[in-house]
């Protein structure tokens, strides 16, 4: 996986985390999943983050791979 790939996680505390693979720290930390793919779409114009499921539709449920 690329390094300069961006990731989009929802943190236990509700709001949402900018992030690269295997990063310690997330680069931004925002209040709407919105907010935190926009954030992540600055930090890397060319190429779309990976943004965690985190409501059920009709195509699916959360996503289950989030850290303990």
């Amino acid at each position: 996986m690329s390094k300069d790939r961006l990731f989009v996680e929802r943190r236990p505390q509700g709001d949402y985390a900018v992030r690269r693979p295997n990063a310690q720290r997330a680069s931004d930390v925002l209040s709407t999943q919105g907010e935190a793919i926009a954030r992540a779409r600055e930090l890397n114009p060319t190429m779309d983050p990976l943004v965690e499921r985190v409501r059920h539709t009709t195509r699916g449920k959360p996503d289950q791979w989030r850290k303990p």
